[in-house]
């Protein structure tokens, strides 16, 4: 038997770390989604507060008394409203998925769709495709919603979805509705509204707000919730009063 490094990895760690923990959030991690040995290290992701362009990758949790409340303080800005009807919503309300004829946010017109500007974003030991710098065919990716540290192939594209932190349907239902469509196409392509996540994570997510979905691991809670109030701060969306409840629980409030 080999002997055993006496020093593990700042990856293998946190991985370590994750696994412990995800008994208390009912989150299991499979041996096929943890990444490979030589994948690259992969960090935890910024903090939302360092981060209010979304340019930065990933999302990191915000752990100290400091942080959250810096977090409460943000989130406490944030106007509420009651829900508005859904009636006249589509996604195409919003544009083209992840059209690159984007202006006004970050990656927008860099030849480039908005899916593969998130993944080079958040993912580590990226590869593209031949020829291409923007289609990317692999990556290493710690999602922020449960903690796993995924080795992602376009072969199984659907493991790894872009999450809108402020789904489009929420935005139409509390404004976007009145919206020009230029803006709808901003908020649906601007990365600060935007994470690589798991997949099961999104399609369990919905168009739910922050009362009634929270990411699997419970030590993303508060930047997630962070995250969803800057998105309603820049666009000035406000969020229902049970929505902003929870964002501020979920920060020690």
């Amino acid at each position: 038997m080999p002997a055993r490094r006496p020093i593990l990895s700042a990856a293998a760690v946190f991985l370590i770390s994750t696994l412990a923990l995800s008994g208390c959030s009912g989150v299991t991690t499979r041996s096929e989604d943890a990444a490979p040995a030589g994948a690259g290290a992969v960090g935890p992701g910024t903090s939302p507060l360092d981060n209010p362009d979304g340019t930065k990758p990933g999302l990191a949790p915000l752990a100290s008394a400091g942080e959250q409340k810096a977090g409460r303080e943000l989130i406490a800005r944030v106007a509420t409203a009651a829900t508005g009807p859904k009636d006249g919503y589509d996604r195409n309300e919003f544009g083209p998925a992840w059209t690159d004829s984007v202006d006004g946010v970050p990656g927008g017109r860099n030849n480039c769709d908005t899916r593969n500007d998130l993944l080079a974003r958040d993912g580590s030991a990226v590869e593209r495709k031949d020829g291409s710098k923007c289609v990317v065919t692999a990556m290493t990716i710690l999602d922020p919603y449960t903690g796993k540290t995924v080795r992602w192939s376009k072969q199984q594209a659907s493991k790894i979805q872009i999450d809108h932190v402020m789904p489009l349907s929420y935005d139409w239902q509390m404004g976007a509705s009145g919206w020009d469509k230029a803006k709808r196409v901003r908020i649906a392509n601007d990365p600060l509204n935007l994470v690589p996540a798991d997949g099961s994570q999104n399609a369990s997510k919905g168009d739910s707000g922050p009362s009634a979905w929270l990411p699997a691991d419970p030590r993303i809670r508060c930047a997630y919730a962070v995250r969803f109030a800057q998105v309603s701060l820049k666009y000035q969306l406000p969020v229902t009063e049970g929505d902003k409840r929870a964002m501020l629980q979920q920060c020690g409030g």
